[in-house]
């Protein structure tokens, strides 16, 4: 896992006239991943550009990136992925994982059903969902300690609580 990227934001598009630019964050941790000093991989090219300047407005990032110093340079970037490395995250406290450790984990019930595999978790960090592809359709399920029992990404496994009727009145199709 260490030599993947991940992504942590995308450029929405650019800001005032010097070249800066306002940031969908696609993170819990945004005040760390867009401090001034970072260096991001930007787009497809995975270009690796420094973080000069950072703020927030209206709770999304606008940075400033090394080099991108003309509206025209930062109408460029709109759309683009910004991404990290994941082995240069941070280690989490026991219990709390990162979204990335989590897709492709598969899911199942105490009593060993399989639901589905996460293809996705939604929401902020303290009102996470997983979206589990289940073959009647997608499933939202709270990850939360009292219906997520076990979470084992290591094992490549969660094993859920459901209380009744949660995983039908969850689908979607």
């Amino acid at each position: 896992m260490n030599d993947e990227l991940l992504v942590v934001g995308r450029v929405a598009r650019s800001h005032g006239n010097k070249g800066q630019v306002i940031v969908n964050p696609d993170t819990d941790f945004a005040d760390d991943r867009f401090q001034a000093g970072r260096v991001l991989l930007i787009g497809e090219a995975a270009e690796p550009l420094s973080v000069v300047n950072a703020r927030f407005h209206q709770g999304r990032p606008v940075i400033a990136l090394e080099g991108i110093d003309s509206i025209d340079a930062a109408e460029r970037l709109t759309g683009a992925e910004l991404k990290l490395r994941t082995s240069e995250l941070a280690k989490l406290p026991d219990g709390t994982f990162y979204r990335h450790e989590l897709v492709g984990c598969e899911v199942q019930d105490t009593d060993g059903r399989i639901i589905g595999e996460v293809a996705a978790v939604e929401g902020p960090m303290d009102r996470s969902r997983l979206v589990i592809h289940a073959p009647h359709g997608e499933v939202l399920i709270p990850l939360v300690s009292d219906i997520c029992v076990e979470v084992a990404p290591a094992e490549r496994k969660i094993r859920i609580r459901a209380p009744e009727g949660l995983i039908e009145l969850n689908a979607r199709s």
